[in-house]
């Protein structure tokens, strides 16, 4: 069966990798499967077709079949539990590095991206705000407490858990997003964590899709 996702028909940072239906089109890179992509613009994902698909009208969406998902995590947690690459085997000899790649997945989206868009909600949409000059501190001193954290539990190894796992691709994709306000770079390891992601071929191939799509509709 095909796999469909749904992306934006022209991504609002032009296709350098931050739309979400970018850590959908490497999930499915890193483990080899195929998949069509269907472009949305910004009203269609208000209608009722989209909406079927996405209650809350955002993107991506998964479509296989009779199957259809919406949010990421979920999505890519789907594709790394049908198919081998994203999260270790039952077999590797360790039954709980499984259950770990998974924890590791939830780390990246509920305790290290919530600071992390919140800064970007701070500085971006709220930044004219007058009480901005005194919120953007506190929120910078949250991203750098989790920040922190997350250095010091990674250390010098190169993945959060032994080999690459979902667990690393949803960690590098959040790390993207803070990458611009520049607190990555007090975070030595970190910005070589993430340079070993955008490394991987099945993220080159993943960025490269995204970035056309939006380079031919300029």
């Amino acid at each position: 069966m095909t796999i469909t996702i749904t992306a934006f028909e022209r991504s609002p940072d032009g296709g350098k990798g931050l739309a979400r239906d970018t850590r959908v089109r490497w999930a499915l890179e890193e483990v080899g499967q195929p998949y069509e992509v269907r472009l949305v613009s910004f009203r269609a994902m208000k209608e009722p077709a989209h909406l079927a698909l996405h209650p809350f009208g955002q993107i991506p969406t998964y479509e296989e079949g009779d199957l259809a998902l919406f949010e990421t995590g979920a999505i890519v947690f789907h594709i790394a539990q049908h198919h081998a690459g994203l999260l270790p085997a039952h077999s590797d000899g360790d039954a709980n590095a499984r259950a770990r790649a998974i924890t590791w997945m939830f780390a990246a989206l509920n305790t290290v991206e919530p600071p992390i868009l919140e800064l970007v909600t701070a500085r971006i949409f709220e930044g004219d705000k007058p009480w901005a000059k005194e919120r953007v501190p506190l929120v910078e001193a949250r991203v750098r407490t989790r920040l922190e954290q997350l250095s010091a539990r990674l250390g010098d190894a190169d993945w959060l858990d032994g080999a690459f796992s979902a667990g690393d691709l949803m960690m590098a994709s959040v790390l993207l997003r803070v990458r611009s306000s520049g607190l990555l770079d007090d975070y030595p390891n970190l910005a070589a964590y993430l340079a070993r992601g955008e490394a991987r071929p099945a993220y080159a191939r993943a960025f490269a899709a995204q970035l056309a799509i939006n380079t031919a509709r300029q």
